[in-house]
């Protein structure tokens, strides 16, 4: 029996122990974006609700006995960087604590309200002089580190030896938004389960280095952890059925991806939308175009972007990186099974995946623009900035292959960059559509399915 397989045993005791265990099994046979993920997230909170459960004298007898630890020096810690925007403006961001205090939280009961974080990512002219943006802030950060990175994503990662916090962003704080070009298209980012908002930070800042207004979205105890500016952390609820948790998380987000919506129509008005009044940068306001609404999105994130659309006319367009439509039980998901009047983009990692049958239906039932892209040699983490930061921490080649595949970093991120940019320009402002009619000798890994 595998760990994985001992601590849902453990975990799976009593009602239900047949059951969770065939789960568990189904898990180990399917390969792809979500299936993973749910197994990994059970699987480390699980572990994480068992050693906070058990006296000391258990934990121990699982643990084993105490071994004397051998004394080592201490690393210093390695400092990552993100690949500079390659848009025609700087880019600046600003934090933004939304309360719904209209709905309790879907998570926790006992809450009623609905607190979220996003960051609102936009161009400007004027970044020089003003501090760096915060890749994440300490305590998130500390969180991603021992638990997130390894557990959640399983990217088998060394603990303790990477600021995340100090990761250089190229992105800024407190600058002024850029005038003179009129209102500017918006963007929403889901990123994937057990991701925060911060780990598509390279495809955001591009986007908004080209012009657009992109808000990134923690939805806050299914996101893996949330700081909020109190300093406390909110982290992700305890799964049980992964089936369960998925469906209602796609609700969740959804329901969270029209809140914000609404706050950003305040916040265009004049209003600040801030839960604790903090200044937003000058010349946000008014500077949306909600008449131009897009959202993309990783993984679950991508799946999210299609729910949401569908329930929400306010989304123009959008784009699934790598996210099933298909329920974790097999079935298909509504907007498999009617697809979408608006235009939509699949853009999937290469090799062994099971976003196939849901992705099929989608497009033989959409009435609507769609296109389906595969990026060659690509891994299910390589749409997330895992392509730009892994390569710096010296890991070892099979390990580096088994999260980003065998694509050369940098030509998967302007790959995807130029893909994601010319949909979004396509669609949102009327652009030249031509990179998305066929294959393109300049990007020749981004390969069209029939």
């Amino acid at each position: 029996m595998t760990e994985e397989q001992s601590i849902k045993h453990r975990a799976g005791q009593g009602a239900g122990q047949r059951t969770k265990r065939r789960t568990g099994e189904r898990i180990k046979r399917r390969r792809g974006p979500w299936a993973s993920l749910a197994c990994a997230a059970v699987a480390a909170v699980a572990a994480v609700a068992l050693a906070a459960a058990l006296p000391g004298d258990a934990v121990a007898a699982v643990a084993g006995p105490p071994m004397r630890p051998t004394p080592t020096p201490t690393p210093t810690p390695t400092r990552l960087s993100l690949p500079a925007p390659t848009g025609r403006y700087a880019v600046g961001e600003v934090p933004v604590h939304l309360v719904d205090r209209a709905r309790p939280d879907p998570w926790h009961s006992s809450h009623n309200r609905r607190e979220l974080m996003v960051s609102v990512y936009y161009p400007t002219t004027r970044a020089e002089g003003r501090p760096a943006a915060p890749y994440m802030l300490p305590k998130a950060a500390a969180h991603f580190d021992s638990v997130t990175a390894n557990n959640y994503l399983g990217m088998h990662l060394p603990t303790g030896q990477t600021d995340w916090a100090a990761t250089a962003t190229h992105v800024v704080r407190g600058a002024p938004v850029a005038h003179g070009a009129g209102k500017r298209p918006v963007l929403i980012y889901s990123p994937g389960l057990g991701e925060p908002r911060t780990w598509g930070t390279t495809l955001v800042a591009d986007l908004a280095s080209r012009g657009y207004v992109v808000v990134a979205v923690d939805n806050t105890y299914e996101s893996p952890e949330v700081q909020f500016p109190d300093g406390s952390l909110a982290t992700m609820v305890t799964p049980t059925d992964p089936d369960t948790f998925i469906r209602k998380s796609l609700a969740v987000r959804t329901a969270d991806t029209g809140f914000v919506l609404d706050q950003l129509s305040l916040l265009d008005a004049g209003r600040n939308p801030d839960a604790d009044g903090r200044r937003l940068p000058n010349g946000l306001a008014g500077a949306l175009d909600l008449s131009r609404v897009g959202m993309f999105g990783h993984s679950v994130g991508g799946t999210a972007t299609a729910t949401a659309m569908d329930a929400d006319p306010r989304i123009r367009a959008g784009i699934n990186m790598d996210g099933n439509l298909t329920n974790y039980d097999g079935t298909l998901m509504p907007v498999a099974q009617h697809g979408l009047a608006r235009p939509f983009l699949l853009l999937g990692k290469d090799g062994t995946t099971d976003t196939g049958p849901g992705w099929q239906a989608f497009r033989a039932h959409t009435p609507g623009w769609t296109r389906q892209l595969t990026l060659r040699g690509s891994e299910h983490a390589s749409f997330t900035d895992a392509e730009a930061l892994l390569p710096q921490l010296g890991l070892p080649p099979e390990t580096q292959r088994q999260n980003l595949g065998t694509i050369d970093p940098a030509t998967a991120i302007r790959t995807n960059e130029a893909y994601v940019s010319a949909y979004f320009d396509h669609w949102l402002r009327g652009r030249s559509g031509r990179l998305l009619d066929g294959p393109s000798d300049r990007y020749p890994a981004m390969e069209f399915v029939d």
